[in-house]
C-alpha cells in the first residue's frame, strides 16, 4: 500500500508520532512523510524582528521570507525528524522537494509572493528510495517552473503531499492535524465529509485557515486520481476508521 502523509508542526513535537509512523512501516506499507513547521517558521521570523503574514491560511513569502522557510523546513525541522526516526530504527532520508526536481511550481498569485501554485511531482526518486528500504522525509520546498535559474517556492505543505500522493497514485492521502478530524460547528468530528459539505463549512467559517487549505488540498488529490483521502491526528497513521474521510461526490443518506 501506497501512503502519503503529511505532518503538520505541531503533530510533530507529540511523542507518539514516531511509535505510530513505526507501527505503520511494520505493516509493510510504502509510506512517504511531507512535514510543515509553521510556527516555528513564524517563531524565526518574530526573533528576526519580522512579522508573518498569512491569508486564507497559506503564508505569504518575500525573498527574505524564503531563506528563512528553507532554513527552517528544508534544514532544522528536516534533519531533527530524521535523526528521531533512526533513533528508532527506521531507515529515514530527509528531502526538500528542490532535490531532484521533486516539487515544482508556478507563482499563480502574486500577492502571496514567492509562494507556488500549479503544483507538480516527479516521484522516481522516492520509488527508488522505497525499493531500498528507505522512508523519505520531505520538506515543501519547490523549484520555481519558469525560473530558468530554478529559484525556490514555498509551496504549502498540504498542497505538497497531495500533489505527490497524486504523482504516486497512491493509495491514501492522510493529512495530520492537531485535532481528530474535520469538526462540525459543536465540534463533533464528521465521518464522512463530500465536496459540498466541505464548501459549506468553509464560506460559514466553520472549516477556516489551515483546516479549509486541508480541504482544498485533499480535494485536489482525489481529482488526481489519490484512492482515499482523510484528515485526522495521529492515530489516524494506524487506525484506518478514524479521522474523517474526504471524497468528492456528495454522500448518499
Amino acid at each position: 500500500m501506497r501512503r502519503v502523509l503529511k505532518i503538520g508542526g505541531r503533530a510533530q513535537g507529540d511523542p507518539q508520532l514516531i511509535r505510530q509512523l513505526v507501527a505503520a512501516l511494520a505493516k509493510g506499507d510504502s509510506v512517504a512523510v511531507v512535514h510543515g513547521g509553521g510556527d516555528e517558521v513564524s517563531a524565526l521570523q518574530r526573533r528576526l524582528g519580522m512579522e508573518p503574514q498569512f491569508r486564507g491560511g497559506r503564508r505569504v513569502t518575500s525573498a527574505e521570507d524564503l531563506e528563512i522557510v528553507r532554513m527552517v523546513l528544508s534544514g532544522a525541522t528536516n534533519k531533527r525528524l530524521v535523526a528521531q526516526l533512526l533513533s528508532a530504527g527506521v531507515q529515514a532520508v530527509g528531502l526538500s522537494g528542490e532535490d531532484a526536481g521533486l516539487i515544482t511550481a508556478r507563482i499563480t498569485d502574486a500577492d502571496y509572493g514567492l509562494v507556488g501554485g500549479d503544483i507538480a511531482a516527479k516521484t522516481a526518486l522516492l520509488t527508488h528510495l522505497w525499493s531500498g528500504g528507505w522512508l523519505p522525509v520531505i520538506s515543501p520546498v519547490g523549484r520555481d517552473a519558469d525560473d530558468p535559474n530554478g529559484g525556490g517556492l514555498n509551496v504549502n505543505g498540504d498542497d505538497a503531499a497531495a500533489a505527490i500522493a497524486a504523482a504516486l497514485r497512491a493509495d491514501e492521502l492522510l493529512l495530520i492535524a492537531d485535532v481528530p478530524g474535520v469538526l462540525d460547528g459543536s465540534g463533533a468530528v464528521i465521518p464522512m465529509l463530500d465536496g459540498v459539505a466541505a464548501l459549506a463549512l468553509v464560506a460559514n467559517g466553520v472549516a477556516k485557515g489551515g483546516m479549509a487549505a486541508k480541504l482544498e488540498a485533499g480535494a485536489l488529490a482525489l481529482r488526481g486520481g489519490v484512492g482515499r483521502v482523510r484528515v485526522g491526528d495521529l492515530r489516524a497513521i494506524t487506525d484506518a476508521a478514524a479521522g474523517t474521510r474526504l471524497v468528492l461526490s456528495p454522500v448518499s443518506v
